[in-house]
């Protein structure tokens, strides 16, 4: 019960200033059209489409054009109700939170849903005899160190020994020599090097060229397979969907040379289980590749590994496609 001197109190003492919130600014911009008032669905969409005709990036405005279309279409098809959409807001709000400099969870979202891969299809066609293209991945780093050819990308005790071998060519046959050569995998726990708080210097991964021949060999460990991160809105949605988690084994290449196309992709050990589920749709067949085993101490000395006399080998097809031979098959491919 306040007292009379509380109350006195209270009545004297000036109460602390109310904080308030920085009021937005307005752009500046001023109504463009009389629009009518909304008051059927199909007039909201209609509204909506008018007022991005302002849009003045030609490109933009054809992209926000059909994105409202599809997402009202969406929206009319299902029927969506008031909770469900209140739903999809808060897990893509998440999915935001749940994002850091070492965690994209808005590219694994979109990964899952297959966005990556198309994306990646559609604007790499396949050229004739060319090497297929495939996702760069979230872990890809110019933090890369420079190996000879012959040397290695992974440090001693990461796993099994893999060498990797191959020859960069252009689509006639013809050796490209001084191509710019980076790879990168996970060590045998399906790891990246960028996953461990601990990462004092980059592990599996390297950087070379290739010789005079377009030939390339470097050491490195078998990659395993492995889950995308299993605690967030991502995994949960994976979960709603009957869907496992799991990337199959695979080694990242990105191949570069002057006057060629860049070509980004992955190889695919053929015995993986997960090749025909993979999580986020990145394998092709053609990117399958036999690891054969190899029980002789003296080769495997020659390539330099110091210790056991076994090791796996995997070869690589590298075809690369000039500039102006892209250009013209995705030319074609646009007049089909």
């Amino acid at each position: 019960m306040m007292t009379e001197q509380s109350h006195s109190d209270a009545l004297t003492d000036p109460s602390p200033a109310r904080v308030r919130p920085r009021a937005a600014m307005p752009n500046g911009i001023p109504p463009r059209f009389d629009l009518p008032i909304p008051d059927r669905a199909e007039v909201i969409t209609a509204n909506v489409l008018k007022l991005t005709e302002g849009t003045p990036n030609q490109r933009l405005r054809f992209i926000l054009q059909a994105l409202i279309k599809h997402l009202h279409e969406f929206v009319n098809e299902t029927d969506l109700t008031t909770d469900e959409w209140m739903a999809a807001i808060q897990f893509m709000t998440r999915v935001g939170q749940a994002s850091t400099p070492s965690r994209d969870e808005m590219s694994s979202l979109s990964s899952i849903l297959g966005m990556n891969s198309l994306v990646d299809a559609l604007n790499n066609p396949t050229t004739e005899k060319a090497t297929e293209s495939s996702l760069l991945g979230p872990f890809y780093t110019d933090d890369t160190p420079i190996v000879s050819n012959g040397g290695s990308i992974a440090s001693e005790g990461n796993g099994e020994y893999l060498y990797v071998e191959g020859c960069v060519l252009n689509v006639d046959g013809v050796p490209i020599p001084d191509a710019i050569i980076d790879a990168w995998e996970t060590d045998a726990d399906g790891r990246y090097d960028l996953e461990y708080t601990d990462r004092s210097h980059p592990d599996c991964r390297g950087r070379l060229r290739s010789a005079k021949d377009g030939t390339f060999g470097f050491r490195a460990v078998v990659p395993s397979p492995y889950a995308i991160p299993n605690d967030g809105p991502v995994a949960e949605l994976l979960l709603l969907m009957n869907r496992h988690n799991m990337r199959p084994s695979h080694l990242h290449i990105a191949v570069q040379a002057p006057g060629y196309r860049k070509l980004v992709t992955q190889f695919f050990p053929e015995d993986c289980t997960y090749l025909q589920s993979d999580c986020v749709f990145g394998v092709k067949k053609s990117l399958l590749v036999k690891l054969e085993l190899v029980n002789d101490e003296a080769k495997a000395r020659e390539r330099g590994f110091p210790d056991g006399a076994s090791f796996k080998l995997m070869r690589l097809p590298i075809i690369l496609s000039t500039d102006e031979q892209f250009k013209a098959h995705q030319k074609s491919e646009e007049t089909v």
